[in-house]
């Protein structure tokens, strides 16, 4: 049964807080408010910025705030503490296999395999589109919230 969630990007400032704060919003919506969902980086660029302004605008857009959100590193410890680890693009999840010493729990994912694709979550630090990564986003939580209410 899956009761915590880490979502991981590489800054810990657009995609994975956008994940954590839409998560978190669908697992209010459907009962599930106690499953944790929270989001951390690979990287420490951008340890304690806040969330970017262009994905602040995205969530408030949908009702959703992120106050108080800043950005923090992945740790070994975090492999432990959650049941599954979402990466947002390959690399993440690259970077959480070389911290962690591999998988053996079978915990790491891609988010966008909960929709059947092989794809990553659109970077808008890169792209600047906000609101692909949003529709990126919030299409796998969707069916990460699918894949919840499956198991419970």
């Amino acid at each position: 049964m899956i009761e915590s969630v880490l979502f991981v990007c590489l800054g810990n400032i657009c995609r994975s807080p956008m994940a954590e704060f839409v998560m978190r919003d669908l697992l209010d919506k459907h009962g599930l408010s106690h499953i944790r969902a929270d989001s951390a980086a690979t990287s420490s660029e951008e340890l304690g910025n806040p969330v970017h302004p262009g994905a602040r605008r995205k969530l408030a857009e949908h009702g959703l705030s992120c106050a108080g959100k800043t950005s923090r590193r992945l740790t070994q410890a975090d492999y432990a503490a959650y049941d599954l680890i979402v990466g947002m693009d390959s690399q993440n999840i690259r970077s959480m296999l070389r911290l962690f010493g591999g998988d053996p729990r079978h915990k790491i994912v891609k988010l966008l395999s909960f929709c059947g694709e092989a794809g990553d979550v659109a970077d808008p630090w890169f792209t600047g589109d906000f609101d692909q990564t949003y529709r990126d986003v919030l299409r796998g939580c969707e069916a990460l919230l699918e894949r919840i209410q499956a198991k419970r």
